[in-house]
């Protein structure tokens, strides 16, 4: 008995220690993998930011690498995608206002921003927080994700991003579009932008 007791007193801690090893370390290993390929999206980001020679700090141009990243992942929106939004919106122009009102990196009316503060967690204080880059693209890719929702379809939710949900049909196809070309040009830059930047993490 003394014997069998001690085989236990040795096997088990061992089983235990084999068991811990093979559940836990795939998922820590998972988790370092993820964790590499956020800083190296925010860090190609802020290089591509940098070689568009957009104004700003290092530290204020990794900041809004990193608005970037953290909002495609909170809505499961191609990183790339809002990068190319920016372009073509704003020329990632952080003081850009067009002649409609909108604001900012992307572009956000005042009358969009009031309305995305009451259906959002997303706080709305004054028109002069569409300049600050990280509120700007929170309230624009909240929005834009919301489209995709509605239209299930990305050329679709594009032109309404661009001339506003109430003048586009739900069943609205890309060539019956009567004014695409802010599409066109979001999705050629999309895939221009796609070939030098990584692709976005797989859940």
């Amino acid at each position: 008995m003394q014997f069998l007791k001690r085989v236990k007193s040795i096997v088990i801690p061992v089983f235990l220690v084999i068991f811990a090893l093979i559940v836990f370390l795939p998922a820590a290993h998972a988790a370092d993998a993820v964790n590499d390929q956020k800083e190296l999206i925010i860090e190609k980001t802020f290089e591509y930011l940098k070689d568009k020679k957009v104004r700003g700090s290092d530290e204020r141009l990794r900041t809004i690498a990193g608005s970037i990243y953290e909002e495609s992942q909170r809505y499961d929106i191609d990183y790339r995608l809002i990068i190319a939004v920016m372009k073509v919106e704003s020329n990632f122009r952080n003081d850009a206002i067009s002649r409609k009102g909108a604001r900012g990196l992307l572009q956000i009316k005042p009358s969009l921003a009031r309305h995305v503060s009451r259906t959002s967690d997303i706080s709305v204080k004054s028109t002069r927080c569409l300049h600050e880059p990280e509120k700007n693209i929170k309230i624009g890719v909240y929005y834009l994700s919301r489209l995709l929702e509605r239209f299930e379809d990305l050329y679709t939710a594009l032109h309404a991003y661009n001339v506003g949900p109430g003048k586009v049909k739900h069943n609205t196809s890309s060539e019956e579009m009567p004014n695409n070309r802010f599409t066109k040009k979001v999705i050629k830059e999309y895939h221009q932008i796609a070939d030098i930047l990584p692709e976005p993490e797989v859940e």
